[in-house]
């Protein structure tokens, strides 16, 4: 069986699983857009105060939050990884996915998918439109295919970070709570990156490369030429850091001795 058929199968159980439950369904969607519309009303309340951001307009600062919600709700739906110790570990359930033959991080993907997270991509892309049409913003004609490498590659950085630190649960049999941490550095990322001290620039381009996931690639929408070699490098941090998560995760599946040891 294809990864494409594996995924429909998987994607219309979801899909008979929430319809049972609806109102969680919508409950969950709503939470998410109040969730955004918070942070978007931080921005609009810091710019009450000035009138720029370092060297950026409130227009601009809310363009690149709304670019970052479009791979960040890419990475909520399909890598949605926060009761991995709890489900997975604890209660044995990585155990019944050891025993079948498909790759048991693509079936944990699967399993625990949450599809109404991508209602924040459509939120982006109206936040987005809105500060354009603002700017008067000019796209060309390659804009689109770039912002759809822009956006694999930023989800692929965020989903590999995960996946490396899901991974550590693996070794050590037990609950971690770095994932809370990450998060949280993470919201970095959706913000200019020239407005923090240099310590956190290095760490949030090449430790924890969360301004990939937002501040890079939005620049290059933006036409900002200063970041223009990070936003083309964009892609290739992506595959790299995936890469990185699904090695961790093979080593630390190798390593896992199983519920009952």
């Amino acid at each position: 069986m294809t990864s494409s058929k594996l995924f429909i199968d998987y994607f219309m159980q979801y899909v008979k699983t929430r319809l049972q439950y609806r109102s969680d369904f919508l409950v969950q969607m709503v939470t998410d857009i109040m969730f955004q519309a918070v942070n978007l009303v931080f921005i609009l309340v810091v710019f009450s105060h000035t009138t720029q951001l370092s060297s950026w307009s409130r227009e601009e600062v809310i363009f690149i939050y709304g670019y970052f919600l479009v791979p960040f709700s890419i990475f909520a739906a399909f890598f949605n990884l926060w009761e991995f110790n709890e489900r997975y570990i604890i209660k044995g359930e990585l155990d019944r996915v050891l025993t079948r033959p498909v790759h048991s991080l693509f079936q944990v993907m699967m399993e625990t998918m949450t599809p109404e997270s991508l209602s924040g991509a459509v939120t982006g892309l109206a936040v987005m439109g809105w500060a354009a049409w603002e700017m008067e913003l000019d796209f060309y004609w390659y804009d689109p295919l770039f912002f759809i490498l822009f956006i694999l590659g930023g989800a692929a950085v965020y989903g590999g970070l995960y996946i490396m630190l899901t991974s550590i649960s693996l070794f050590s049999d037990s609950k971690t709570d770095i994932q809370p941490i990450m998060y949280n550095i993470g919201n970095y990322g959706r913000y200019p990156i020239d407005i923090y001290n240099k310590v956190i620039q290095i760490v949030l381009t090449w430790l924890m490369p969360f301004a990939f996931v937002g501040f890079y690639p939005a620049s290059f929408l933006l036409h900002d030429e200063r970041w223009l070699t990070f936003a083309m490098f964009t892609p290739v941090m992506g595959l790299i850091w995936f890469s990185l998560g699904v090695l961790v995760w093979n080593l630390g599946i190798k390593n896992y001795r199983g519920a009952g040891s």
